[in-house]
């Protein structure tokens, strides 16, 4: 595993999109964040190969369905899942 730091990961709007989406959701196809988020598909998935990179987020596979889940145990995610609800309310 690649070693990023969480600077990295809030440094582009689009991942905090796509990390956004991922805990709104905790386990989503990756067809449904490209939908979300407005993103294209090819820079959803390297945002998520950079947030799986990071360890904050794991994949499935079902064939071609990709679910992605934020690593609910992960200190990192719980401080980040607090962090942006704060921002989405407003504060």
């Amino acid at each position: 595993m690649i070693t990023v730091k969480i600077e990295d990961v809030l440094s582009s709007k689009g991942r905090i999109r796509v990390l956004k989406t991922i805990l709104k959701y905790g386990a989503v196809n990756v067809n449904t964040i490209v939908r979300e988020t407005g993103l294209s598909h090819k820079l959803v998935s390297k945002y998520i190969n950079e947030l799986h990179n990071a360890g904050l987020v794991w994949e499935r596979r079902y064939g071609r369905l990709r679910i992605i889940e934020a690593r609910q145990d992960d200190p990192r995610i719980i401080m980040l899942k607090m962090l942006l609800s704060e921002d989405s309310r407003g504060v």
